[in-house]
């Protein structure tokens, strides 16, 4: 998959002869570029590295010291841990990093000889996990009912006959139209409805209707987990069972040396493609003029002139509330701005451990992913309590060992490990943080007890630390903004935007905060690149104008009827 190239020298030719930034000529002091990427998170350096394969001059400006944003690690006396993300099945899935060739660029891909365990209170059947081979996963599930490991083979099936088309119509279009419809061929017109129904289902009434036994729906409804849709909502179902097939498909990989890798290879990748990439260069602010996007100004105080575009791999406050002049936001998208909801808080523990967790479950030894803590029914309490806004006593928590992922990550007989959980959305007092860790503890000594004797040291990573050290993470969020159905699609980040458009021509949104939203995919960072792609040529431009007026007129009311507090 790659975008097609443009005439970049026409393009230039055309775009600079209004060469104009903030009342002055570009040039003396203004250099001027195709375009400027603001962010090397992975989104904005899948981003760079596109537009620079299409002959597109591109400069990326990071904030911090170096590139990555949630893909990121720090070494501890040798050790590698992983500071945000860590392991990533949709990366090693999705079409749009596939056809960057990373291997080509150094990345290599690490796995575990169990991909996932869950270990609740249930106490009844086997240990659910995921292994490498899908008939060793059915042998394991028809221990609990027969009917349940015949179940599997059927699901693995199926996902392998349409997950080309679906991993297509969720990363590469928006709206996927033509993917869509090739998806729907590979389901089949007679099985349109009933898939459709399937994709709408809470994952607790998709585990019943699919699985007999506990085992099937606890890995499908932990794997739910991953997003923050409580699993009685609807399409929280869908989550669990992409989750759950690609886990089976591909596993939770981890780049080797740590998850930094990946970030690093990305960079190698863009530069390779003649992308430029600064890093401790903040963008203080995305001039425009006339309704597009003009270029940027930085903290060091240079300006940049955009014959093109401007791509923020921001988060959509940062991009609207921060980095744009009040008066390039039209009073209409600052009301729903105020709707937008973050997804719930993260209280992240990273532990570097003597030797291996000793579960009581021999399935989660060696798992490169655990969950831990809930059964189905203990899970709806879980969420039920996040949404009452109480700190959880007995939460649940996602857990990667990640020395059984990569040995590398620390010395021999020794383990890495993560734990993750959260807090009620909007919580983060830092007493509330401390009141989690210990439960998060507790739930652990009682599934691999004597755990906390092999404990060398600990590093706490509380919803404030997160957003401190990545601002795209508010308020402790990971996933760029809620992914509940109320926040996907035209309605992400907020009625009327969805793909990687804005109001302001030139200028696109590239991160988590669009569709198809969280995850290390790449996804945002190319549908925003395809979009200044494709808006560059003289007829995009017009559809580009047309549009953009479309959504200036659409977000101008200051009171939008459904949205404003009266």
């Amino acid at each position: 998959m790659r975008i097609g190239s443009r005439t970049a020298r026409t393009i230039r030719h055309l775009a600079d002869a209004p060469n104009r930034l903030l009342g002055g000529q570009a040039g003396g002091g203004v250099e001027t570029v195709d375009a400027v990427v603001i962010g090397g998170g992975h989104h904005g350096l899948v981003a760079a590295a596109y537009l620079a394969d299409a002959g597109w001059d591109v400069v990326v400006l990071e904030e911090r010291e170096r590139v990555g944003g949630a893909v990121d690690s720090r070494e501890v006396d040798g050790w590698v841990l992983d500071s945000f993300s860590a392991c990533h099945p949709l990366a090693l899935a999705s079409p749009v990093l596939q056809a960057l060739e990373l291997e080509d660029h150094g990345l290599r891909w690490s796995h575990a000889r169990t991909q996932l365990a869950h270990v609740s209170r249930s106490g009844t059947g086997p240990t659910p996990a995921v292994f490498r081979d899908a008939a060793s996963t059915a042998a394991l599930l028809a221990e609990d009912d027969p009917r349940d490991g015949r179940t599997w083979s059927h699901l693995v099936e199926q996902y392998a006959d349409i997950k080309g088309p679906l991993l297509d119509a969720i990363l590469t279009r928006w709206p996927p139209v033509a993917e869509a419809a090739r998806l729907a061929h590979a389901v089949g017109v007679a099985e349109l409805p009933d898939f459709l129904r399937f994709a709408l289902l809470p994952t607790t009434r998709m585990g019943e209707e699919l699985f007999h036994g506990h085992a099937g729906r606890e890995l499908m409804a932990g794997n739910a987990m991953h997003a923050d849709a409580p699993p009685t909502a609807a399409v929280s179902g869908m989550y669990g069972w992409l989750m759950t097939m690609l886990a089976q498909d591909v596993g939770f990989p981890s780049p080797q040396g740590g998850t930094r890798e990946l970030a690093n290879a990305l960079r190698r990748r863009a530069e390779a493609a003649g992308a430029r990439v600064e890093t401790g260069v903040s963008v203080t602010r995305v001039a425009v003029r006339g309704g597009r996007a003009h270029g940027v100004e930085t903290n060091d105080g240079r300006r940049l002139h955009v014959r093109c575009a401007v791509v923020a791999d921001t988060s959509a406050p940062m991009l609207y509330e921060r980095l744009l002049d009040d008066r390039d936001v039209p009073p209409g998208l600052r009301a729903r701005l105020r709707t937008f909801e973050w997804d719930l808080p993260t209280v992240k523990l990273n532990y570097r451990l003597a030797e291996p967790v000793p579960w009581s479950a021999p399935e989660a030894r060696g798992a490169g992913v655990v969950h831990a803590g809930r059964d189905v029914p203990g899970l709806v309490q879980w969420s039920a309590e996040l949404e009452a806004g109480l700190v959880p006593e007995r939460p649940f928590a996602l857990i990667g060992q990640m020395s059984s992922i990569d040995p590398t990550r620390s010395p021999d007989g020794t383990e890495t490990m993560w734990l993750y959980t959260h807090l009620p959305r909007g919580c983060t007092d830092p007493e509330a943080a401390q009141t989690l860790t210990r439960h998060s503890e507790e739930m652990l000594d009682e599934f691999a007890p004597d755990w906390r004797d092999l404990v060398i040291d600990r590093w706490v990573q509380t919803p404030q630390g997160l957003e401190a050290d990545n601002a795209n993470l508010g308020d402790g969020g990971v996933g760029g903004g809620t992914q509940q159905l109320l926040q996907q699609a035209i309605w992400r980040p907020v009625a009327g935007l969805g793909g990687p458009w804005t109001h302001i021509r030139g200028l696109y949104l590239g991160s988590a905060a669009i569709h198809p939203g969280g995850g290390v995919h790449g996804g945002c960072g190319y549908l925003a690149a395809r979009a200044a792609l494709a808006d560059a040529g003289a007829a995009g431009a017009l559809v580009s104008r047309v549009r953009t007026s479309a959504l200036r007129r659409f977000h101008d009311r200051p009171h939008p009827a459904w949205t404003a507090r009266v």
